[in-house]
């Protein structure tokens, strides 16, 4: 029963899920120190007061409380922008400089049948006929 919990924790997909949950919690922690000690502040700075909490709807004798709603979703919005304008779009350029794209296979047409088979194949793959 050991063996077989052993063999699963210490598979490689395993240990890289839990170091990025590691780093995605690490991370968490700047990401939120920037929206929340850098941005929020800017953005008071320029608008107002960049809090809608005070935002309620009433309705009836219930209170929505809309404000916090609004408070999440920008939150969310400054964070995915700054995930993917700090993080995702600097790798995807990178990878691109680095990673050559692999040429495509070389193909020909087969005369008798017309399907595309490898440039160095004798015999068509699909009707077997032999290619120049």
């Amino acid at each position: 029963m050991f063996r077989g919990f052993r063999d699963f924790i210490l598979r490689r997909n395993v240990v890289d899920l839990a170091v990025a949950v590691i780093l995605g919690a690490a991370f968490n922690a700047i990401v939120t120190a920037l929206v929340g000690d850098v941005l929020n502040p800017l953005i008071a700075a320029t608008v107002g007061k960049p809090d809608f909490g005070s935002v309620v709807l009433n309705i009836g004798s219930g209170h929505i409380k809309i404000g916090s709603f609004f408070n999440a979703v920008i939150a969310f919005l400054i964070i995915v922008n700054v995930v993917y304008f700090a993080i995702v779009l600097p790798l995807n350029t990178l990878q691109s400089k680095l990673i050559e794209p692999e040429a495509p296979l070389a193909k020909k047409t087969c005369p008798e049948c017309l399907s595309e088979i490898p440039l160095a194949a004798r015999r068509c793959s699909h009707c077997a006929q032999p290619v120049e």
